[in-house]
């Protein structure tokens, strides 16, 4: 691969705070190392909050901070929008969480191509979600990937990884807070790499890949007949969004925190609420008991089970399922 002396130019496609730590990254790094950022794109301003406010993404915050043109494309084959960034003249796209696939059109466009930071090792967990996945499918170790995209999804050459362990009680939102500053540093590493020709692609053995695909609310519904590990698993995956939720009667719970215990045996039938104490509430499963720690009724805010117990009577010998039901003991 040539070497390149002169800076690059690179343009930056993000959208979360996933990605801030990226573009930051990015902004505070030596333009003689890896170039500079002439541009960002992000989606449009999205309603936001009980008063639908249109709100900014977190990365066109700070590119707007940072005095940097913004690009925010309805539709990624816009006419306009694709002329204004052949306009910039990007050497490279850097791409973190941008929620939106690029055409042909787009990852042609750079000399030195797209580099994407992806939050697994691929290939697996190839998606939308690969944090919350990784954590409900019980894995203990993830990672970030630098990779040159291609037309695929999360398919193209790998560029650099870094494997970081996925801590017994962490929740993705936890997880990715953690592994986003992560990515902004490979990222540096990797433009680097690329622009003085010390980095040649890997290609991934598509062989070995698992996918990750994007969340539903659906998919936060707890069954109870699954074991005590893989209910608390995600219930972590789950949070912060969409959400783990289970009722107790005609209430919808949320459950923010949550871990197994007696993991290995059946105790009662599950979803029965087997003992309340101060602290918690212990709910039986497929395999084991789930602790509730924390929980959020439909019409209130997040709380202790303390905090709820004090308002809300929960009884022993109670259920809890995936819809409103009569949680009494004597309609089981």
């Amino acid at each position: 691969m040539a070497r390149m002396t002169t800076p690059l130019r690179i343009v930056f496609m993000g959208t979360p705070e996933f990605a801030v730590p990226s573009l930051r990254a990015l902004l505070e790094a030596d333009p003689e190392k890896i170039g500079r950022v002439v541009g960002v794109v992000t989606q449009p301003d999205r309603p936001k909050g009980r008063g639908q406010q249109l709100t900014p993404s977190p990365v066109k915050v700070l590119a707007q901070q940072a005095g940097l043109p913004i690009l925010q494309p309805l539709k990624m084959k816009d006419p306009a929008f694709l002329e204004t960034l052949k306009s910039w003249v990007p050497d490279l796209i850097a791409v973190t969480a941008f929620g939106r696939i690029l055409p042909p059109v787009i990852l042609d466009l750079p000399p030195k191509g797209c580099v994407n930071v992806h939050g697994s090792l691929l290939p697996k967990y190839r998606g939308a979600a690969p944090i919350q996945w990784a954590i409900i499918n019980g894995e203990t170790e993830t990672g970030i990937t630098t990779m040159l995209m291609d037309p695929g999804m999360d398919t193209g050459p790998v560029l650099l990884q870094e494997p970081v362990p996925i801590l017994p009680m962490e929740t993705a939102g936890e997880l990715a807070a953690r592994l986003a500053p992560i990515g902004g540093r490979l990222l540096v590493k990797t433009i680097s790499g690329l622009k003085d020709g010390t980095l040649t692609p890997n290609p991934q053995d598509h062989s070995r890949a698992t996918l990750a695909p994007l969340l539903k609310k659906e998919d936060g519904m707890l069954r109870w007949d699954e074991e005590a590990t893989a209910l608390a698993n995600r219930i972590r995956g789950l949070t912060p969004w969409p959400g783990a939720y289970t009722y107790h009667g005609d209430e919808r719970w949320q459950i923010w925190r949550a871990e197994p215990a007696n993991p290995g045996c059946a105790v009662a039938e599950p979803g029965v609420i087997l003992e309340v104490t101060k602290e918690t509430i212990r709910v039986a499963a497929g395999k084991g008991a789930l602790l509730i720690y924390e929980l959020q009724p439909a019409s209130g805010k997040r709380l202790s089970v303390k905090q709820y117990l004090a308002g809300h009577p929960v009884k022993t010998g109670s259920r809890l399922g995936p819809g409103p039901c009569d949680p009494s003991p004597d309609a089981l």
